[in-house]
């Protein structure tokens, strides 16, 4: 025995319909095709590379409530893994998470139909794989909200600050309890669909559903494990190094606020050895996510659509097959002269696989100050030879005759003669 390869995946929201359109073959947003696009290269490379354990962390689904075409697209992916010999866990996320308790999730099902290494984790405990390459304890820890952990006496008697301490102290003591139960002679690892002090959010905020509960590093005894494999941060990052506490990230991109972000699996290898000893080894495996790009233009030709063109010219490897906005800055005096319908079918005749947004900026025009003292403001005729001589675009001979003019409606409003 060589030691075990895993592979960790999280958050693909399948659902997310953002930026698509509708497929008249399929009947589905493109964006689903996108989706489950990438969830095939996860269970490609699952199968090729033969690892020995599928662990997913959590959000299968965009919403608790997926309609049955989605979870059967799921459902025919799940069954390649089983098909294929590969134990999988499937943990359970806040959008898999029904609103009342005694609901199923959509992905109970594995479990009422008792898929051969098929396992779902929809509450805390730890599951114990037999792989081809040796045994692997996993300790789950799905997604659990304030009002199933807390009672509604608890809920009533506690203000947001004190009950979020006490959630903190019932995961810690539940982590506790279950670490006790594993045989250290054998690799383990925490599967976690939750937020850890010190990871960095990004655009999945807006998304999120109900309020978040961060806990530490310690309270969730990560040192008794292996690896740790996290999920609900959507940006791929590490937490800790030692034992390697890893959010694997989402598999799509969500929105624009996702455009510089890679998305990917993760691979794990745990190398024989006695516990404390097994020096764990990681690996982020990007996928071909569907791209997302933000054009600037500053548009200075007398026609800003020709600014337009040439930037797309520029980036025409960029913007096709991806999802593309435009921002145009120009003149106020030539807004009019650039047509958003025009942009678009610039962009698509480039190839965009769906255009979210074109916008105009209106470049603002600072006024001129005119610097004036106290004294002076009490003579219009000063003021308004000051003025005039901001005023570049006239000729000589135009600003003496606006003051001429100006002195002449003075004087008549004076009274003067």
């Amino acid at each position: 025995m060589t030691g075990l390869r895993l592979l960790h995946f999280a958050d693909l929201h399948l659902g997310m319909e953002n930026y698509g359109s509708l497929d008249s073959r399929t009947g589905l947003s493109t964006r689903i095709a996108d989706y489950l696009a990438v969830f095939d290269q996860v269970l490609e490379f699952a199968i090729r590379q033969r690892v020995d354990a599928v662990l997913f962390a959590g959000d299968a689904f965009k919403n608790r409530d997926p309609n049955p075409t989605l979870q059967r697209e799921f459902a025919r992916r799940v069954r390649r893994l089983a098909g294929a010999g590969i134990p999988t866990v499937l943990l359970v996320g806040n959008h898999d998470l029904p609103s009342i308790d005694a609901r199923a999730t959509a992905i109970d099902i594995y479990e009422a139909l008792g898929i051969t290494g098929v396992h779902v984790a929809r509450r805390p405990g730890v599951f114990q794989l037999e792989t081809p390459n040796g045994p692997l304890q996993v300790v789950a820890l799905p997604w659990l909200p304030r009002n199933r952990m807390l009672t509604s006496d608890e809920l009533r008697q506690v203000g947001s600050s004190e009950g979020t301490r006490r959630m903190r102290e019932l995961v810690a003591a539940a982590l506790t309890e279950l670490v006790t139960t594993l045989d250290p002679s054998i690799p383990a690892v925490l599967l976690a669909h939750l937020s850890i002090e010190g990871a960095r959010y990004g655009s999945e905020q807006s998304i999120m559903l109900g309020e978040d509960l961060v806990l530490g590093t310690d309270e969730l005894n990560v040192r008794a494990f292996d690896y740790v494999a996290l999920g609900h941060i959507h940006q791929h990052q590490v937490v800790t190094a030692r034992p390697p506490a890893v959010y694997a990230g989402s598999l799509e991109r969500i929105d624009f606020g996702e455009e510089a972000e890679e998305k990917g699996f993760v691979t794990v290898e745990i190398p024989r050895g006695s516990p404390g000893e097994r020096s764990v080894t990681w690996e982020f495996h990007p996928v071909s996510a569907r791209r997302f790009v933000t054009l600037r233009v500053k548009a200075r030709h007398s026609d800003p659509l020709e600014d337009v063109r040439r930037e797309v010219e520029r980036r025409a490897a960029d913007i096709s097959g991806a999802v593309v906005r435009t921002f145009v800055e120009l003149p106020g005096e030539r807004e009019d002269l650039l047509r958003i319908d025009d942009v678009r079918r610039l962009l698509q005749d480039a190839g965009a696989a769906h255009v979210a947004r074109v916008m105009r900026e209106v470049e603002s025009q600072a006024r001129p100050r005119v610097d004036i003292h106290d004294h002076e403001a009490l003579d219009p005729v000063v003021v308004l030879e000051k003025w005039l001589g901001l005023r570049d675009q006239l000729s000589t001979e135009q600003r003496a005759r606006v003051l001429e003019c100006g002195r002449e409606l003075i004087r008549d409003q004076r009274g003067e003669s």
